[in-house]
């Protein structure tokens, strides 16, 4: 293996990486135009409950997002195998944390574990998700809380994120 070929395959790599950073940073923020970046419009996507493309997920799977008052998306370094120059497959297994105000006033969620199966493919100069599958290993619930505060001896900043734009987010 040649220099040239071990550089590419590393840029390639970290491009993928990146896209799979992004696909988790864009979702916490409630970033559409950047979760859109993730995948190739015609990407097909298998999430069990939605089938069908990248273009038709986004609306449902940003709505999603919305229901929730706060979330966190924790991905795991991805195992990614180069097929060609312009294809990639990459298994990346991850965890989510969904909290939504209840009608009480307080806090419930759950936690997910799963993993994501992925296409990457290199249009141009981008790459990006050209098929998704997603396995929900297992889910938990969270009990109900009256609040989520952080603790008044260890006070830490805690981001609601409700709608897109926070002043707290830093496209990258």
């Amino acid at each position: 293996m040649s220099a040239a070929i071990s550089l590419e395959e590393l840029l390639a790599k970290d491009a993928i990486i990146d896209v799979l950073a992004r696909y988790s940073r864009t979702l916490d923020w409630l970033d559409d135009a950047g979760q859109a970046t993730c995948y190739w419009p015609d990407a097909a996507i298998d999430y069990g409950f939605f089938k069908g493309t990248a273009a038709d997920f986004m609306p449902v799977v940003m709505a999603v997002e919305r229901q929730s008052a706060r979330r966190w998306h924790f991905l795991n370094p991805p195992a990614i195998r180069l097929v060609d120059e312009a294809h990639a497959e990459a298994e990346t297994y991850g965890m989510a944390a969904g909290i939504r105000l209840t009608e009480q006033g307080g806090y419930a969620g759950a936690l997910y574990g799963g993993r994501y199966l992925d296409a990457f493919e290199k249009r141009g100069a981008e790459w990006r998700i050209s098929r998704r599958d997603y396995v929900l290993d297992w889910s938990h619930p969270l009990p109900d809380q009256p609040v989520y505060d952080p603790n008044a001896a260890f006070p830490l900043p805690m981001l609601e994120i409700l709608q897109t734009g926070h002043s707290q987010y830093r496209p990258i």
